[in-house]
């Protein structure tokens, strides 16, 4: 197997596959292992590999030291209206990358989310908190931590996403900047906004390091809630911060529970060597101010 060194040597890798290339993390994970040509990477995006099919998955993981896996079913709402469909991407499916990256010896960085914890807490959730999740979305990315861990595997869970390639909170409030007056967005919810450029740069480097597999972090440092988010994308676009107004979830009722408290923490990335992640604050003004926005 190129690239990894089964004698306790440092970890070294070449080929690189990325799953689901086509969404907004694995977009961006694309663009920053375009800064590493020392490696050769593979993009399969939905179109080109269905994670669910298990024979397909181990011939596309055949011959590779890493597998980043950004294939997921996103939809939260849709998820709950469809649970078997979302957890046969989002728990199957990764399972079915562990079980292939185990038997070829690559090294499997999976993204996971917030949501497999209840959301009640006050204060940062640890990696090894217990989970419990509130919603279908929640269980079906469980079952996808719990096969990936299972097999070795490395898992990073993120949170309030948001990047230049696909829809997300922070391109839709810039959207209604210019098409209302007034916004109103809740301020019960609270969670680490967090560049998927930034994230992308995590996972590459996770990939990378010589890092014990297991849980991780990958969130922005600090907390907001939606409403002080809101204000913030106004304030750094020149719109005036007071035009947003603050409200409650109870005012916006969805299929999916969403929970109150997405806030973790990043003790984690001491072991891998790292720092954690920088604040939202800065990374919402590099984003903003990046050409990738």
């Amino acid at each position: 197997m190129s690239g990894i060194d089964h004698g306790g040597g440092a970890w070294q890798a070449r080929r690189v596959l990325v799953t689901g290339s086509g969404g907004m993390l694995g977009h961006d994970l694309l663009g920053v292992l375009k800064h590493r040509p020392e490696l050769e990477v593979t993009a399969l995006a939905r179109a080109d590999l269905d994670v669910r099919d298990e024979a397909a998955v181990r011939a596309a993981v055949t011959g590779h030291d890493v597998v980043l896996n950004a294939a997921a079913w996103t939809d939260v709402d849709g998820a709950e209206e469809r649970e078997a469909e979302a957890t046969a991407v989002n728990g199957h499916g990764a399972a079915n990358l562990a079980r292939a990256a185990e038997a070829s010896g690559a090294r499997l960085v999976h993204v996971s989310t917030d949501y497999v914890f209840r959301g009640d807490a006050t204060s940062p959730y640890p990696e090894d908190a217990p989970t419990d999740p509130i919603n279908a979305y929640g269980r079906g990315k469980l079952a996808g931590e719990e096969a990936v861990l299972a097999a070795g595997g490395y898992v990073v869970r993120t949170a309030w996403l948001y990047g230049a390639h696909g829809r997300n909170f922070v391109t839709t409030m810039l959207r209604l900047a210019g098409e209302r007056e007034t916004l109103d967005v809740v301020d019960d919810q609270r969670g680490q906004p967090t560049w998927s450029w930034a994230l992308a740069e995590r996972l590459v480097d996770l990939a990378l390091a010589d890092a014990p597999p297991g849980v991780y972090h990958g969130t922005a440092s600090g907390e907001t809630t939606w409403f002080g988010l809101a204000r913030a994308i106004f304030a750094r676009a020149g719109h005036d911060p007071e035009r947003v107004r603050p409200t409650t979830s109870e005012r916006y009722v969805r299929p999916a529970p969403r929970p109150s408290y997405s806030v973790l923490g990043h003790d984690r990335w001491a072991e891998a060597g790292m720092t954690p992640m920088p604040d939202w604050e800065s990374m919402l003004s590099a984003y903003l101010g990046s050409p990738r926005a």
